[in-house]
């Protein structure tokens, strides 16, 4: 038997798209496949058909050889096949051991014997080395805990073939770290692995091969030693693509965004934000750099309206914005791309033109005396999709729900973007998103600074922030510890700072 699975010329259609057009891929025993293509691909929807999640059109799917027709989860699970999803399926309120046997419960004496279930958690956890506490509550734990109990599951129900979806865009670089030596143990146990991803660091790091998916047709299988990155980049998107932002020295201007000893809370009422003084001016990218949970979350929703800050000044050309509600921000001249696109970013049951409006819908040519102009919205959202490329299945009028994730981010940067604010405060903006996307991003962002806008960039990604901004300055447990300019400054140090070290030779 020389596959353990077999997808042949599959096909699966949505209203308006072919997400899998004759797509075929055949993954060996004990190997880690991954599968590369840019957002909206359908590199998702290929892995919930061989999950049960959908129904193909046409094709055959052989599992070891034999032709199988998985019309649901469960027989995928009885095949050995597991997922664990992008944005994880898991119930917040139960304890990692609940959440594992859900659906698979065993009952010793009329009582759930939740007992036995952990000790087998605890062997497999020792076994894979996922270290997780087996009685503690999903609300309690970080991401990359919850991605280790959504891997259990898969192992508890035998699964020897496990899907990853994009495993990596919620992780920091070190839980990145740890999933591929994970990923490493189970295929040296034997098990078979498919990762979709559009990162190609993590392709070179871990697969064997790698299956290239564009615009829902198969474009080849290759030997990932044997190719390089660029190469790789160059099959996902169809031309060749530019790793280095192209941008000329800054020429910065006028202070414009000013912030002063600022104290800002988390949620559980810890200080999160601690004196923070910075001054960003017109023509610049400022750059801030930081693992994640060190403030940065805090800093951009004081300065967006997001939440309330304890002490300290904001101002945007000299007026005090510190207090003002979200709109009075937006007309002082603050844009916004924020974080998490689904809670602060878009209306997921609004259409895409819609989304794309939430700011101006009030003013002139979208309304006038109170009734919304549908003509000049229509023509504005859909300007804005070609500009960008927002893929989606019926253009202006796509539920934005049914978009995928990086399809999602596009249309948020298009609408902050065009608007052209004084200020933009970028964060994370190209999560989730792929080589060509990020690069057509970044060109837009320096655009606007080349237009002499402020820019302030959030980002977790050391690559981007680098290679986007002209100063960084590094957060360290709520405080700025360290700002540099991006030409004198490498990894190693912005790694170092932080960490919260080489601080002094900066002061």
């Amino acid at each position: 038997m020389e596959y353990i699975i077999e997808m042949i010329n599959i096909r699966k259609e949505f209203p308006g798209i072919v997400a899998n057009d004759n797509i075929t891929l055949q993954v060996k025993p004990g190997e880690i496949h991954a599968l590369l293509g840019e957002n909206g691909a359908g590199k998702s929807t290929l892995m919930s058909v061989l999950f049960g999640l959908y129904q193909p059109e046409a094709g055959t799917i052989k599992v070891r050889g034999k032709e199988v027709k998985i019309t649901n989860p469960n027989i995928a699970n009885d095949l050995g096949i597991g997922m664990v999803h992008q944005h994880f399926k898991l119930v917040h309120n139960f304890t990692v051991t609940e959440n594992i046997i859900l659906g698979m419960e065993r009952v010793k004496n009329g009582k759930l014997d939740i007992d036995s279930a952990a000790k087998r958690i605890e062997e497999l956890s020792k076994r894979y080395k996922l270290t997780v506490n087996p009685h503690a509550k999903i609300e309690d734990i970080s991401v990359g805990m919850q991605q280790r109990v959504e891997i259990l599951k898969m192992l508890y129900r035998d699964a020897e073939i496990l899907i990853f979806d994009e495993p990596t865009a919620v992780l920091t670089p070190q839980e990145i770290e740890e999933l591929m030596h994970i990923m490493k143990n189970m295929a040296a146990e034997g098990k078979t692995i498919i990762i979709i991803t559009h990162k190609l660091k993590e392709i070179k790091a871990v697969a064997d091969r790698c299956t290239v998916i564009r615009k829902g047709k198969s474009i080849a299988t290759v030997d990932v030693k044997e190719t390089s990155e660029e190469k790789m980049a160059e099959l996902m998107v169809g031309r060749q693509v530019s790793f280095k932002v192209d941008k000329k020295p800054a020429n910065p201007g006028k202070e414009v965004l000013r912030i002063e000893n600022l104290n800002v809370k988390d949620n559980r009422g810890i200080k999160a934000v601690k004196d923070v003084n910075l001054a960003v001016r017109s023509g610049e990218i400022l750059g801030v750099a930081g693992v994640d949970g060190n403030g940065q979350t805090e800093l951009i929703e004081a300065i967006t309206g997001l939440r309330n800050i304890e002490s300290g000044k904001i101002f945007i050309n000299d007026i005090e914005i510190s207090n003002l509600p979200v709109r009075k921000r937006s007309e002082a001249g603050l844009g916004h791309i924020p974080e998490d696109r689904h809670k602060h970013g878009l209306v997921l049951d609004f259409s895409l033109e819609d989304n794309m409006i939430l700011e101006t819908y009030y003013k002139e040519p979208f309304s006038s005396k109170g009734i919304l102009n549908r003509e000049k919205i229509r023509s504005y959202a859909e300007d804005l999709i070609k500009q960008f490329d927002v893929r989606s299945g019926q253009g202006a009028t796509t539920l934005t729900r049914s978009m995928s994730g990086g399809n999602q981010q596009k249309a948020i940067i298009a609408r902050e973007v065009d608007r052209s604010p004084e200020v933009l405060v970028v964060a994370q903006p190209t999560r989730g998103l792929d080589v060509g996307a990020i690069e057509y991003i970044h060109k837009r962002i320096v655009q606007e600074r080349d237009k002499g806008k402020t820019i302030l960039l959030f980002s977790l990604e050391l690559d981007e922030v680098l290679n986007l901004s002209d100063r960084i300055a590094v957060m360290y447990e709520g405080e700025i510890v360290g700002i540099v300019n991006a030409s004198e400054t490498n990894e190693n140090e912005l790694g170092l700072m932080m960490a919260g070290g080489g601080r002094d030779s900066h002061e």
